[in-house]
């Protein structure tokens, strides 16, 4: 079908305080003298775009984009909505780091229109934050919490399992803690060595040692387990939510729309073509500065690509892919995309299949990342 224009836009805000052993995001720590001269690059390149483009969702992520003081987070406000007006009933959400989090950050967001925070937890053990080399304390995530709370803002926490030397009762603490703030929205990830970082050069030394593939598995399935019994949407992979809380501008990805993007490293997707700015910061400024695309990946997908990336994406949502309308989007019938690769991993029992739908079976949830390729 044609595409029509995107709903969504994100802008990536690349600061934080310093840089966590884990993290391989476009960003950089401790420069908070380049705020200024990218929000005016952001403010050039969101020029380019040649007249406002209306949103469903807008997403600011980072980096941690309350690294910004009140004054600079209302300028960066006032530019994307300029830019990008918000349309009835939207979702706005902003990225966060429970220990910068205050109450006159907040009231920027609130006062801007933000309706959606989603909160860096990670843990609620102290000692698990030090391993992970996040600068707040299990403490703030509470305190960041109430702020949210008491502005009326919906709230998301991302956790991080498979900590080097955590239990599995550690877990279970972590996740039980969570649920006890009463958040709309958890999402859980699986501690990854990203080639890199500073967590993959000390793996490599010995320093650091990744759980087994079993421990990490019996991790994930009891926080399926948990959140699902205490009322949570188990709706992708690492994403769960209470009824009517799902996030709405990660669900247009998976759903193959279109979505606007800018700033260091941010990705759009737009008519069919995906591009990606420069990563390094200061290299993205100079080019906007000289006039010059930020640009550094384009790529147009074809039909087929356009089709096989929508099916692997759909397959991320527990509720799988729905053949008709697979079809009617796409253009290509399941069976003839893939056919030969699905039935295989029905045979596996990686997937399930019927006359209406193809989707992840529990056990294809534990290894999903494998079987992606097979369809791409």
């Amino acid at each position: 079908m044609p595409a029509s224009p995107p709903r969504s836009a994100y802008i990536h805000v690349p600061f934080c305080v310093h840089r966590c052993g884990y993290c391989n995001f476009a960003l950089v720590a401790d420069r908070g003298d380049l705020v200024e001269p990218y929000l005016q690059a952001l403010a050039t390149e969101l020029s380019w775009l040649g007249e406002p483009r209306p949103v469903d969702t807008l997403y600011f992520g980072g980096g941690t984009p309350t690294f910004l003081s009140p004054e600079q987070l209302d300028k960066l406000c006032r530019l994307a909505t300029d830019w990008h007006p918000l349309r009835p009933g939207y979702e706005w959400t902003v990225e966060a780091n429970p220990g910068d989090l205050d109450r006159d950050r907040v009231g920027v967001l609130v006062d801007r229109g933000v309706n959606r925070l989603s909160l860096g937890a990670q843990s609620f053990r102290d000692e698990k934050l030090r391993l992970l080399e996040r600068d707040h304390q299990a403490d703030d995530v509470g305190r960041a919490v109430e702020l949210a709370r008491r502005a009326g803002l919906s709230v998301a926490i991302d956790l991080i399992f498979a900590a080097p030397g955590e239990t599995l009762d550690q877990w279970h603490d972590d996740l039980r803690q969570a649920l006890a703030l009463l958040p709309e929205h958890i999402s859980t990830y699986g501690l990854t060595f990203e080639r890199g970082t500073t967590f993959w050069n000390r793996q490599q030394r010995g320093d650091l040692t990744s759980m087994t593939e079993d421990e990490e598995l019996e991790m994930y399935e009891l926080a399926i387990d948990l959140l699902s019994n205490s009322g949570f949407e188990h709706y992708e992979i690492s994403n769960f939510a209470l009824p009517g809380c799902r996030s709405r501008h990660n669900t247009a990805y998976w759903s193959g729309a279109g979505y606007y993007a800018v700033g260091p490293g941010a990705a759009s997707y737009v008519d069919g073509v995906r591009e990606t700015n420069h990563r390094s910061t200061t290299t993205y400024l100079k080019r906007i500065e000289a006039g010059e695309s930020p640009v550094a990946e384009s790529e147009r997908l074809d039909a087929q690509q356009r089709a096989r990336e929508q099916l692997v994406f759909g397959l991320r949502q527990l509720a799988g892919v729905d053949r008709y309308e697979f079809a009617r989007r796409t253009g290509f019938e399941l069976d003839k995309l893939a056919g030969t690769q699905i039935a295989r991993l029905v045979e596996l029992g990686m997937l399930a299949a019927d006359d209406s739908h193809v989707r992840l079976t529990r056990s294809g949830l534990m290894i999903s990342d494998s079987i992606w390729p097979e369809l791409l």
